[in-house]
């Protein structure tokens, strides 16, 4: 398109999910079992992973009483597996900001999601063998947003990562010819799209 082509308007976007790669969190619950969380919102930066987590769920809940997870990174084949977990939650009872919202509690969400219990090496929350990418972590911050208070951000350190064999190269690198991440674009699921380029330090 040319630039004299190129028009915007404002809008008044219901969600600002413009293209966030899903990852599944787990954590512990206090029976010693792990909960798992889909997630849309989180980046990474060396060792430092950042994740949204909304306040009042299973998930914060699980970090403040102990602050391990696993960050495991869902490839777009397990999109089905990852909306099976979106109207669940691991609080009973169910919280009453997602009564209307039609979800229940379930205590074993990995059954419910048909995925593979994998235990970590450092951490106590089991990894999801699915998962292409599975990322043991530590919480190293929580910290609430003053102009939203709905969410927490929190700041975990990456202490360990497994990764599928069928994406590996060179013994320690994700090959990106082979690895995807699901994508969630606008609440819809989807996978990368073709190889456009590298930048130079590839």
């Amino acid at each position: 398109m040319k630039k004299e082509e190129i028009r915007t308007k404002p809008i008044h976007a219901k969600i600002l999910y413009y293209g966030t790669p899903v990852v599944l969190l787990t954590t512990l619950n206090e029976d010693g079992t792990s909960n798992i969380s889909p997630l849309s919102s989180s980046w990474a930066l060396g060792e430092c992973i950042v994740l949204g987590i909304g306040e009042g769920g299973k998930a914060l809940e699980n970090l403040r009483n102990h602050p391990e997870c696993v960050v495991n990174v869902p490839g777009p084949g397990l999109w089905r597996n990852v909306e099976a977990l979106a109207p669940l939650t691991g609080k009973n009872p169910v919280p009453e900001y997602k009564r209307d919202n039609s979800f229940r509690f379930e205590r074993d969400k990995f059954s419910a999601a048909s995925l593979s219990k994998q235990e970590a090496e450092i951490v106590k929350p089991l990894r999801i063998l699915e998962c292409p990418l599975q990322i043991e972590s530590r919480v190293e911050h929580i910290r609430i947003p003053e102009h939203d208070p709905s969410f927490a951000i929190v700041e975990v350190k990456a202490l360990k990562v497994h990764a599928h064999t069928s994406i590996i190269m060179e013994d320690h690198h994700v090959n990106p010819y082979e690895w995807s991440p699901l994508i969630y674009n606008f609440r819809h699921y989807y996978g990368l799209g073709g190889h456009l380029g590298k930048t130079f330090r590839a």
